[in-house]
C-alpha cells in the first residue's frame, strides 16, 4: 500500500456514511485496469513464446505495461481514496498457503502446526569499478534468478517454500512470521 500525504477532513474521510455516491468513475478505473491487465497478459504470452524467462521479464513491451498497469492501479487506489476515503490495499503480492483461489482446502482438515520459520541470505554489494552497462538495480533481477534456483533446490529437497522475495535495503517481511525474538 502506498504512503502519502492526504487531506483527511473531508466527507469521504468522515465517520458517517457517504449516502449515494456515483460509482462509474470508480468502475471506469477498474474497466482501464482490466484493459491494461489483458494487453498485459496478450503481451507476455507473444514475449515467452519468443524467448526465455529472463529476456521476457525486461522486454521493453512487457516492461512498458507493467508500467502502466501499476499508473493505473495507482489512479484506482487514488480515486477510491478521494470518493471513499478507503485505503485500499489491492496490490499485495504475498498470500498465506491456503489462501490460494484455486486450491481445494478441507475445511474438515485439522489446523496444520505453524512450523515454517523465516530465513535470511544477505549481500553487501557495491557497485561495478569503471565504465558498465549494469545498475544497482540489476541486482534485484540476479537474486531472483539465484532465489528461483534456491527455491527449486529446496523443494527438490522435500521442503516446502511457503514465500520468497529478494529486497533490497532490509530483509523482506511476511506476514505471520516474527523473528525478533531470536534477535533478543
Amino acid at each position: 500500500m502506498s504512503v502519502h500525504d492526504h487531506d483527511s477532513s473531508g466527507a469521504a474521510h468522515s465517520d458517517r456514511p457517504l449516502g449515494p455516491v456515483d460509482a462509474a468513475p470508480l468502475h471506469a478505473a477498474v474497466d482501464a485496469l482490466a484493459a491494461a491487465l489483458h494487453e498485459y497478459v496478450d503481451t507476455a504470452v507473444g514475449v515467452r513464446g519468443e524467448f526465455g524467462s529472463h529476456e521476457a521479464d525486461e522486454d521493453p513491451r512487457v516492461l512498458a505495461l507493467e508500467a502502466r498497469v501499476g499508473t493505473l492501479n495507482a489512479e484506482l487506489y487514488d480515486r477510491l481514496h478521494d470518493r471513499l476515503g478507503l485505503h485500499a490495499d489491492l496490490t499485495s503480492m504475498a498470500w498465506d498457503a491456503g489462501e490460494h483461489v484455486h486450491e481445494v482446502v478441507d475445511p474438515d482438515a485439522p489446523p496444520v502446526p505453524e512450523t515454517a520459520e523465516v530465513f535470511h541470505l544477505g549481500f553487501v554489494i557495491s557497485p561495478p569499478q569503471g565504465t558498465s552497462d549494469v545498475t544497482m538495480d540489476s541486482v534485484l533481477d540476479l537474486l531472483d534468478q539465484g532465489g528461483e534456483s534456491l527455491v527449486v533446490r529446496l523443494v527438490d529437497a522435500g521442503f516446502e517454500v511457503v514465500e520468497w522475495a529478494t529486497s533490497r535495503g532490509e530483509p523482506a517481511d511476511f506476514d505471520g512470521f516474527d523473528d525478533d525474538e531470536d534477535d533478543e
